[in-house]
């Protein structure tokens, strides 16, 4: 069956595959490793609002909102809504998607629509959906309302969200 060759050529085999991977994972951790792991450090840390606001602060020295809604492009806004919101919203009355639908939200009241169940995360954050409002949420959804179930980032570009309401201001004329 087995002679002393074969057993001995398995286990030449064998001590030679660990071999292998021990000097594989020796050159990995000289590598990568980065020698003493005594002053570990954070490589990356991501930062995380307060636990006190977390909206967006706008510095005294920026312009205010309404001159970037004033020169916003409709056209652009839909392309930015086509991109980031249609996946989730509808711009026509009375479809709801996995959020409200969008139609006639400026100046709309805060969670009334009929037959969207909301988080309530909303109602604490605003009580109608000014572009100024609107501007704070979709810059940062979740520091603005927080709990809210709506799982976008947020848009960090100013004129973007400028763009994006002035479109949604455009749906119901």
């Amino acid at each position: 069956m087995f002679d002393t060759m074969t057993l001995t050529k398995a286990l030449g085999g064998l001590c030679g595959a660990l071999l292998v991977f021990l000097l594989g994972g020796w050159m990995a951790e000289l590598i990568y490793g980065g020698g003493s792991h005594h002053d570990d450090h954070q490589a990356f840390v991501v930062a995380l609002p307060d636990a006190e606001g977390g909206a967006e602060v706008i510095e005294e020295d920026a312009p205010d909102f309404s001159e970037f809604l004033a020169s916003a492009d409709v056209a652009a806004g839909q392309t930015l809504f086509v991109r980031a919101c249609q996946a989730c919203h509808s711009p026509e009355a009375g479809t709801n998607g996995t959020g409200p639908y969008l139609h006639g939200v400026v100046g709309r009241d805060v969670q009334s629509v009929a037959g969207f169940g909301y988080s309530g995360a909303l109602a604490d954050a605003a009580d109608v959906w000014t572009p100024e409002n609107l501007n704070l949420f979709i810059a940062n959804p979740s520091g603005y309302a927080r709990g809210t179930s709506m799982g976008y980032n947020g848009m960090r570009n100013i004129q973007d969200r400028a763009n994006l309401i002035a479109f949604l201001d455009s749906l119901d004329d």
